[in-house]
């Protein structure tokens, strides 16, 4: 009983970084060839704090859909709604990158991130009622995809004129 506990957490926190390893992949030759020409903010922090904060994150909102599968009785219990919204940010999370970087339209991905700085709320108010601390793990990504956000504002406002 404990090794599939252990097991179906794994995946569970491996799942989303599934995304970010094909986000990767798109991304690396991007950076080079399209957005180091770009003009950024003077926050926009350095690439390493991208890639910790996102390997954090990942596992983070892994381990609360864990908890909700496990708390809620899986889709055929009360957790059906939130594991449904989970899936669905999942989703918006993981079509960014390629919108951003891979089409370079860093205004269609405002719109992808500004969707999911909504479902992302609504896990974190579907979660509380099944599991608080998984509600809690969601908050910091939620504050790190507002924070995206505005970063892809001001990078899509300022380079207007320098998009493709």
């Amino acid at each position: 009983m404990l090794d599939t506990c252990l097991f179906t957490t794994a995946v569970h926190m491996v799942i989303p970084h599934i995304g970010g390893i094909a986000a990767a992949i798109i991304t690396r030759p991007e950076i080079h060839r399209w957005y180091k020409y770009l003009k950024k903010p003077k926050w926009h922090p350095p690439k390493w704090i991208f890639q910790t904060a996102w390997g954090l994150l990942y596992t983070e909102m892994g381990y609360a859909s864990y908890l909700i599968w496990r708390d809620g009785g899986g889709f055929n219990g009360h957790a059906r709604l939130p594991l449904m919204l989970y899936g669905t940010q999942l989703a918006l999370n993981w079509i960014w990158t390629p919108i951003f970087f891979g089409s370079h339209s860093p205004g269609m991905a405002f719109v992808d991130i500004t969707l999911l700085m909504g479902v992302i709320s609504g896990c974190i108010h579907t979660f509380w009622s099944i599991n608080r601390y998984a509600s809690c793990l969601m908050v910091p990504y939620l504050a790190w995809v507002t924070f995206g956000s505005a970063l892809n504002f001001r990078v899509w406002r300022d380079n207007l004129n320098n998009m493709k």
